[in-house]
């Protein structure tokens, strides 16, 4: 059974280093990537054509095929109808998700222009989630066609209790975090 190289080098490299930094008396204190969701969602006027061209390109991305989404109640002020499809949604575990993280670290992210690093912010229980506005930035997208451009999210559950051990794991795979002001004045 092949073993994702983001995986390997958490087995190997994170949870020692987290053991030790963190101070655990038991490797199952130690946190680990629980799965990755990925959501997009688009307005009501896309039509049945790019709604199929976004599901297969989502599909892509994530190893897996999506579940489209479909409005619950109808909002006349929006032009939305019960039922119409309103967005797209997959999770990944296991495997799937190690090779999505690690072309998302490795990739995706160095491919956007002007690129400083994602923000440091995650939700006080150890869970980050980013925000793209183009799915472009993977190389497994053709931007040869003709197509709307989609944003999405990508949320990266945890088993962390706190902030800080969320952070420190993800820093450790490699996610490229933003230095804040106050950090690159010191660093200066």
């Amino acid at each position: 059974m092949r073993i994702p190289v983001l995986k390997n080098t958490y087995l190997n490299e994170v949870v020692p280093a987290l053991f030790k930094s963190l101070g655990y008396t038991n490797i199952h204190q130690v946190p680990k990537i629980e799965k990755v969701v990925i959501n997009s969602s688009f307005g009501a006027e896309m039509d049945k054509n790019g709604v199929e061209e976004l599901r297969k390109d989502i599909a892509s991305l994530a190893g897996q095929a999506p579940v489209v989404a479909k409005a619950k109640m109808s909002v006349s002020n929006f032009k939305l109808r019960q039922g119409m499809p309103v967005g797209i949604k997959v999770t990944l575990r296991g495997n799937h998700m190690w090779d999505f993280l690690l072309r998302l670290i490795a990739i995706a992210l160095p491919n956007i222009r002007d690129f400083r690093g994602v923000p440091t912010k995650l939700d006080g229980q150890g869970n980050y989630t980013l925000g793209i506005v183009d799915h472009s930035i993977f190389p497994e997208i053709n931007v040869e066609r003709q197509r709307v451009n989609t944003g999405m999210d990508i949320s990266i559950v945890t088993s962390a209790s706190s902030d800080q051990e969320g952070m420190e794991l993800l820093k450790l795979l490699g996610v490229p975090f933003r230095k804040d002001s106050s950090e690159q004045a010191a660093a200066a």
